[in-house]
């Protein structure tokens, strides 16, 4: 089971993200609206994805977003 462990702002936001948790062996998956990508939207949540992770790497996962955002200032 995929579960959402964190919503980006656009893909190119989620695909950052996407590569730290790689970089860290997590297998990552995102969802999106297709037409808010292709138009590149990101109002009123269109632009909105979500950074999904296998069910056991959840706390694994949210625990190198969280070390990043501290270390680096992100605001992801």
């Amino acid at each position: 089971m995929w579960v959402a462990v964190k919503k980006a702002q656009g893909l190119v936001e989620a695909n950052i993200i996407k590569s730290l948790l790689e970089a860290h062996g997590i297998p990552v998956e995102l969802r999106y609206e297709t037409a808010a990508a292709l138009f590149g939207l990101t109002l009123d949540g269109l632009g909105e994805v979500e950074i999904l992770v296998p069910e056991n790497y959840v706390g694994y996962a949210k625990s190198v977003i969280s070390k990043a955002e501290e270390k680096d200032g992100l605001d992801t």
